[in-house]
């Protein structure tokens, strides 16, 4: 499974892509940031981000996007930003036809850490063990959106049984 992941941000959107399969070792193919500048008018830093992810999809032509899940912070304008960045990640991969993913940061953390209050730091250093890196990816958000494809990949297979599970239980009670 290819897998691209996405830490939404304006200023700093991260994007990693990762494949492999849950259980045997993991292999990065790219990581990056995606960057606008501050000072710039809100739709064009949009666009600059949808053109970024547009590359990455071009390049790497990933199965599945896997996006972190917006969460409500104190800081309301870093909220929102954060949540036009992820929709336009989402919109990217829709057009495309490509499944999208949203993941929580504590989903994420205790995935790759085995905690879901790991820092920054914990989780640089697991993606750098588990997908052998010579060094954490810089800046943070680029370490952050390797770590949602590597969750996404590792947990992919049992939320498939789980919602094929339901279905056929749903499909059983329209029976009777």
């Amino acid at each position: 499974m290819r897998v691209l992941g996405v830490d939404p941000g304006l200023t700093r959107c991260g994007v990693g892509v990762v494949e492999g399969v849950a259980g045997r070792p993991l292999t990065m193919l790219g990581v990056g940031v995606v960057r606008t500048p501050a000072d710039a008018e809100l739709g064009h830093r949009l666009v600059a981000v949808e053109q970024g992810i547009e590359e990455w999809l071009d390049t790497y032509r990933p199965e599945v996007v896997a996006v972190e899940r917006v969460f409500s912070q104190h800081n309301v304008s870093t909220v929102m930003g954060t949540a036009q960045a992820s929709a336009v990640a989402m919109l990217c991969a829709a057009r495309r036809g490509i499944p999208v993913a949203l993941h929580t940061p504590s989903e994420v953390k205790a995935a790759v850490t085995g905690s879901g209050r790991a820092d920054k730091a914990q989780v640089g250093a697991m993606v750098t063990r588990l997908l052998r890196l010579d060094a954490p990816p810089r800046p943070a958000d680029a370490a952050d959106a390797l770590a949602l494809a590597i969750c996404h990949i590792w947990r992919a297979p049992a939320q498939n049984r789980l919602q094929q599970a339901v279905a056929q239980h749903a499909s059983k009670g329209r029976t009777r």
